[in-house]
């Protein structure tokens, strides 16, 4: 049963503003802060990381699309869990996303912080939190029109990246070349850290509520989200891996930055540096827009306090847990790390994807959902050791919270 006062929210977003919404989420994500880390993994071999990443990638975005079209209602995975396997694990999905997600929205606060201002990073994280929360308490589709424009800027910014990069400064195709002492830990490794490149797709399920006719805008929306940061991504890596070398991109801060700096164009520096932090805020804005959408619909539920269900009668937002996921990742964003705040995010979200996949399999589609699913959990337990224990231990406080709630409500019905 909903929460009182709860009432569905308004369709809103056409196939085009559902795509630019898993572009600002994607894109912003992956290039400017997951290479550095995926080449110190893998060397090269985070060419065949993002290789994989993509494929389980994929196989999350047709599950996801099938049972968004399904179910086109706000939680995403949250909804397809619980309809398809039970309320557990409906549960658990959604703890894994709000949390995961939040770890994200952090690492993305961050990231605008430290382009901005590096000396003050943690206080400019918090602002722009604030400022975004601001955003997508109007409503949603100020957040579409504003994240159009951003995924517009950042496109133009990474075509130059591109351009100067492969046109003064001296590739070398060897570079690109597997090294020696590769191993398969450590490209599925790489793997794991690029998901985190590639999850912004989940934005456009989770807005299921507030898009027009989900059964066919969902569907296509998420593989051409898809599909586009896919090809940008490669570009990418490849532009900057051929310039950097992997050593050298593995020690880099700011990989783009530091490939036009090589190139010769030392100018350009804090034009990349903007895209970096503009990227960043396109993700953000995303992301705090998917975690309020499943805790609206957790709150729905009463898995989360009832009183995040509610719509804003003006603007058509869960304002209310629109503040609440602002005010949790503006603390995040004043105490986490960066890269640690990645590893954890990915192996939250691959779990929930995990669900994603086995919730599609009982639709009666078996390939692609049985390889998201392995996908999914052997990436996941590939990352780093410190990765795996802090996100296994959330999902266990998910888990214990689920049961002392089911255990209130047994109790309560009984007497």
């Amino acid at each position: 049963m909903n929460a009182p006062g709860s009432r569905a929210l308004p369709r809103r977003l056409g196939v085009t503003d559902a795509i630019v919404i898993g572009l600002g989420a994607m894109i912003g994500a992956g290039i400017f802060t997951a290479l550095a880390p995926a080449a110190a993994a893998a060397g090269s071999g985070l060419l065949v990381g993002m290789a994989l990443a993509a494929v389980v990638a994929y196989c999350n975005a047709t599950s996801s699309a099938r049972l968004a079209a399904r179910y086109p209602q706000s939680g995403g995975t949250y909804v397809y869990g619980r309809e398809r396997l039970g309320e557990f694990w409906g549960h658990l999905a959604g703890w894994g996303f709000v949390a995961g997600k939040t770890a994200s929205c952090a690492a993305m606060a961050l990231t605008v912080g430290v382009y901005v201002w590096p000396d003050g990073a943690r206080l400019i994280a918090v602002a722009v939190v604030v400022a975004l929360t601001a955003v997508n308490y109007a409503g949603v589709h100020k957040s579409a029109l504003l994240t159009r424009l951003i995924v517009a800027f950042v496109l133009a910014v990474l075509a130059v990246v591109v351009v100067v990069a492969l046109g003064f400064g001296d590739p070398a195709v060897g570079r690109l070349a597997l090294p020696d002492d590769v191993s398969v830990g450590g490209v599925l490794q790489s793997a794991g850290l690029l998901f985190f490149a590639f999850a912004g797709y989940a934005r456009i399920a989770t807005l299921g509520e507030e898009v027009r006719d989900p059964e066919r805008t969902i569907p296509r929306a998420i593989p051409i989200a898809l599909g586009i940061t896919l090809a940008v991504y490669a570009v990418v890596a490849v532009a900057v891996l051929a310039v950097l070398g992997s050593g050298t991109l593995a020690d880099a801060a700011a990989p783009l930055t530091e490939a036009v700096r090589v190139a010769g164009f030392a100018g350009l520096v804090p034009v990349v540096a903007a895209g970096a932090a503009i990227a960043a805020l396109g993700s953000l804005l995303a992301l705090i827009l998917g975690v309020s959408r499943t805790t609206l619909a957790m709150a729905r539920d009463r898995h989360l306090p009832a009183g995040l269900a509610a719509v804003h009668s003006r603007f058509g937002s869960p304002h209310r847990a629109e503040v609440a996921v602002g005010v949790v990742v503006a603390v995040l964003a004043a105490t986490v790390d960066l890269r640690e705040a990645i590893g954890f995010s990915s192996f939250a979200v691959l779990i929930y994807y995990a669900v994603a996949n086995a919730s599609a399999w009982t639709l009666g589609y078996r390939a692609v959902p049985a390889v998201g699913l392995a996908g999914c959990l052997v990436l996941a337990f590939a990352l780093p050791w410190t990765s795996v224990a802090a996100g296994a231990a959330v999902l266990g406080v998910g888990a214990l919270t689920y049961a002392v709630r089911r255990a209130g409500t047994t109790g309560s019905g009984a007497r």
